[in-house]
């Protein structure tokens, strides 16, 4: 267990030894146009495109009363969808379902905050802004920030530095 803490640094593992993260976060619409992707395992272009499809399949086809998560290969894919769009996380089995849950509606929360109602073409012509906004609470596939405000403040000062 040491060994692992060296290796892998604070990652949280669980009793099994596997390191417990998100493995990608997609952004798609309802026709299965992937808006943004964000990927904390490494995949071929391949592969990466298989995934958008079979998880686009995976949840769009799924009843609105059924819950919002499904396993999927070895994983869990947890989503929501808000207006056309759907957020979806790929996480481990064992991770907390209602953890993730509430990470999506925080993102979409600050992204309508920054954006001030934002909408699939603010993700498409801003999506630098959306990375920088999902690389200030989610690092190397783990949870790094959860306050709205802090997450706000940081990124505005970005914007600041920038337009200077």
């Amino acid at each position: 267990r040491q060994y692992q803490r060296r290796v892998h640094g604070d990652a949280a593992i669980d009793q099994a030894g596997v390191i417990k993260m998100i493995r990608f976060i997609l952004l798609q619409n309802r026709s299965g146009k992937t808006r943004l992707a964000k990927w904390y395992m490494a995949y071929d272009e391949q592969e990466k495109e298989k995934i958008k499809t079979e998880v686009h399949r995976l949840i769009t086809t799924r009843e609105p009363r059924f819950t919002n998560f499904v396993e999927y290969r070895t994983y869990k894919i947890i989503y929501r969808r808000y207006a056309g769009l759907y957020f979806s996380f790929c996480v481990d089995v064992t991770d907390n379902e209602l953890g993730y849950l509430e990470a999506i509606h925080l993102l979409v929360e600050v992204l309508d905050h920054f954006f001030g109602n934002v909408c699939e073409l603010d993700l498409v012509f801003n999506f630098h802004k959306v990375y920088m906004i999902i690389d200030e609470m989610f690092l190397g596939g783990e949870i790094q920030e959860t306050s709205k405000p802090v997450i706000l403040h940081r990124v505005q000062t970005v914007e600041k530095i920038e337009d200077k």
